[in-house]
């Protein structure tokens, strides 16, 4: 059986392959030094890339934090606290992620951005008959917890645009899955 041929990059390559990524697309830190390290050669081919590329100015993860916080808000209006995971999950730092977040979010009003959720995900719904069961409330609460909203603000918006608000008086969210 032929043995595979040797795909990872030495130094020179590994930097053209580097910038070819970051012409794509935005990378955090994190994020394109574990993409650098799996094509390696040498892990510390891809450490001694990173740093030139923040020497440069072509890598800063504050810089990545905020557009890519501002992207998610104006774009996908999604919740502070989504923005957070995601940016943790891009491996972001998290302290700079919940610093970041705050101060893209300084002034926005969630409680507008969920109403404005909601009429959104359900335009072709009518007024009248939102919200009428447990069940469609409960898929809605998931939908808007997973959107990255508050569970308090979830529950005062819901109130609004439910055919019996009453109901949410007693009414409990379900269990969010992973908790």
């Amino acid at each position: 059986m032929a043995e595979k041929p040797d795909r990872r990059l030495d130094a020179e390559r590994l930097w053209t392959y580097a910038l070819r990524l970051l012409a794509g697309r935005a990378y955090s830190t994190g994020e394109l030094r574990e993409k650098l390290r799996r094509r390696a050669r040498r892990e510390a081919d891809a450490d001694n890339a990173v740093v030139r590329l923040k020497d440069l100015g072509y890598l800063d993860d504050r810089r990545f934090a905020e557009s890519f916080a501002s992207a998610r808000l104006s774009g996908d209006k999604l919740g502070s606290t989504r923005v957070v995971q995601d940016l943790r999950r891009r491996r972001v730092a998290p302290a700079l992620a919940e610093r970041t977040v705050r101060g893209v979010y300084a002034g926005v009003d969630e409680t507008a951005l969920i109403e404005d959720w909601v009429r959104r995900k359900y335009r072709l719904a009518v007024r009248e008959g939102l919200f009428e069961n447990d069940k469609d409330m409960a898929a809605a609460y998931r939908r808007l917890l997973h959107a990255g909203f508050r569970s308090g603000e979830i529950l005062r918006v819901l109130k609004r645009f439910a055919k019996n608000p009453e109901l949410l008086d007693a009414w409990e969210p379900p269990e969010a899955e992973g908790e």
